[in-house]
């Protein structure tokens, strides 16, 4: 299902608790996922009886930026779960942190 995404949209997964609130998004609709199915908008009723597919399994941890593999898309965690984020089939990765600059 590809939804509208902008900054500031939040969505759930609809196999786990994991919720995140997009920070950064190229503009148009993306295929947004957890756990390999579809995210649902928050407020938005869930289809029940999913489970997060082989390989989407590995989570999603609270106060962490997932993006994608160009860095076009961002979001941060704001409720951790069991299921992974993904654009499409491709998983999301933990957004690295920039390095301090040198004090010396």
């Amino acid at each position: 299902m590809v939804v509208d995404v902008k900054p500031g949209t939040r969505f759930g997964s609809a196999v786990c608790e994991a919720e995140v609130v997009v920070v950064k998004t190229p503009s148009g609709e993306l295929d947004l996922r957890f756990g390999g199915h579809p995210a649902v908008p928050v407020g938005e009723e869930a289809p029940g009886g999913l489970t997060a597919a082989a390989g989407f399994d590995e989570g999603s941890l609270i106060g962490k930026r997932y993006v994608d593999s160009s860095g076009a898309l961002e979001v941060l965690c704001t409720k951790s779960g069991t299921s992974s984020p993904s654009l499409g089939d491709e998983l999301l990765v933990l957004k690295d942190a920039k390095p301090l600059p040198s004090s010396d």
